[in-house]
């Protein structure tokens, strides 16, 4: 009952429209006043979810890939992307993929690179004689990578959830291959899809051109090299990492390639600051609704739920999956990851499940939610970008569903592809 009345109270303020992270601190005064625990509590743990030095890689990460984001990268990206594997039918939608793994590798934003690769290349596809759907789905299915390759701040949000317990630097690390897999499979459908259609071959760059793009490329793609190189080196931990990308992509872009005018610099961090903001107002509120759960003893009633289900670790894995698919539709990918990895972890970790293995499996799996109505930031961003409504491109969508669904069935159930590499280089 106690449970029942937390949750309830939680997804009834957010029908009527109140914020989610106002919801969550509401919620858990709700069911502080409900088991009769002083209100004080949930105030120090507002305080408390906050006061970590790990949380400070966030805004280091979001600042960074703004800085690059907005200083010519993107364009930079794509010209790259194009030496590499514009030349093939259906080049350009690669390019798009392609352009997407690299800007993810910067940003760690998929939003941020659903509207800085969108807004070059589903014009430059619809001039070329693709059809803006198509386009559109491309680039927003592509974006998806940007919260599974490092650097992925919802990798820290989700090590944050888990108490700390898990290293940032092994799950930044255990992306890189469930991304490259899921750009793999998009790239694979795109090219079917392509030659189906019969839609256009790209051109082979030029051999100088092609030096030129990669040269201009390299001085962003260092970022990457700076985040993933430093954590596995042992020369940073993850949020000094993120500083010195920071500082990094601030040096390529105002003195390198100085796209971005210095009188535009102080409107890209409130911009930033407003974002970061939000995120920590919604992870102090997550604290105290975490807390009021634990109290409530919730996570132990949803494990000894599950087992009457099915003592079956596939079985358990594949409803886990069912029920993160269908949230990821309703709320958004932070708070979903905030509210439901302390109730469903102790879940998979009773059938032995690494909770590295299963960050990873809900980055790809809320990923998804990201792409999908009614509730998809992602959809909402690339439909603005290429003036469509969300009726005309989640008709044509169901392709890329089917490729993203069949990586989250791989990732689930071959637990190496997330956890080898971290073990390899990091254990």
């Amino acid at each position: 009952m106690d449970a029942l009345f937390l949750l309830g109270s939680l997804f009834l303020l957010i029908a009527i429209g109140v914020p989610v992270a106002y919801a969550l601190g509401a919620a858990a005064l709700v069911g502080a006043m409900w088991i009769d625990i002083p209100l004080e509590a949930v105030m120090l743990k507002i305080s408390d979810g906050i006061n970590k030095f790990s949380l400070l890689a966030i805004p280091f990460f979001v600042l960074a890939g703004a800085i690059m984001a907005e200083g010519g990268m993107a364009r930079r990206l794509i010209a790259f992307a194009s030496v590499l594997v514009g030349f093939v039918r259906g080049g350009l939608a690669l390019v798009n993929i392609c352009a997407s793994s690299l800007f993810g590798c910067i940003s760690g934003s998929s939003v941020a690179d659903t509207s800085s690769i969108g807004s070059v290349m589903i014009p430059q596809m619809e001039k070329a004689g693709y059809p803006r759907v198509f386009a559109t789905n491309v680039t927003i299915c592509g974006s998806v990578q940007a919260i599974l390759i490092p650097p992925s701040h919802n990798a820290v949000i989700y090590s944050l959830a888990v108490g700390g317990s898990v290293s940032i630097g092994h799950l930044l690390v255990a992306g890189f291959l469930p991304g490259l897999l899921l750009g793999l499979s998009l790239a694979i459908l795109v090219m079917i899809i392509s030659y189906r259609e019969n839609y256009p071959k790209g051109e082979v760059v030029p051999f100088r051109e092609a030096i030129k793009a990669a040269g201009e490329a390299l001085w962003g793609l260092m970022t990457m090299v700076i985040i993933t190189g430093g954590i596995l080196g042992g020369i940073f931990t993850a949020t000094e990492a993120a500083a010195v990308a920071c500082v990094w992509a601030f040096l390529v872009t105002m003195f390198v390639y100085r796209d971005y005018r210095w009188r535009d610099l102080h409107l890209l961090v409130h911009r930033t600051m407003k974002t970061v903001g939000l995120v920590m107002m919604l992870i102090a509120f997550a604290s105290s609704f975490g807390y009021i759960m634990a109290l409530m003893q919730l996570p132990a009633k949803v494990t000894g739920f599950f087992l009457t289900v099915s003592d079956n670790k596939y079985v358990i894995l594949f409803l886990i999956n069912m029920l993160l698919l269908a949230l990821g539709t309703l709320m958004d990918m932070a708070p979903l990851i905030l509210i439901c990895t302390p109730i469903l972890l102790p879940v998979v970790q009773t059938f032995g499940v690494d909770p590295v293995h299963f960050g990873i499996i809900m980055l790809v799996n809320l990923g998804m939610g990201l792409v999908t109505p009614p509730v998809g930031s992602v959809l909402f961003v690339g439909c603005a970008v290429a003036k469509l409504s969300i009726e005309e491109v989640t008709r044509k969508i169901w392709p890329f569903y089917v490729a993203m669904f069949i990586v989250l069935m791989m990732v689930t159930y071959i637990p190496a592809i997330s956890i080898w590499l971290p073990r390899l280089l990091l254990d």
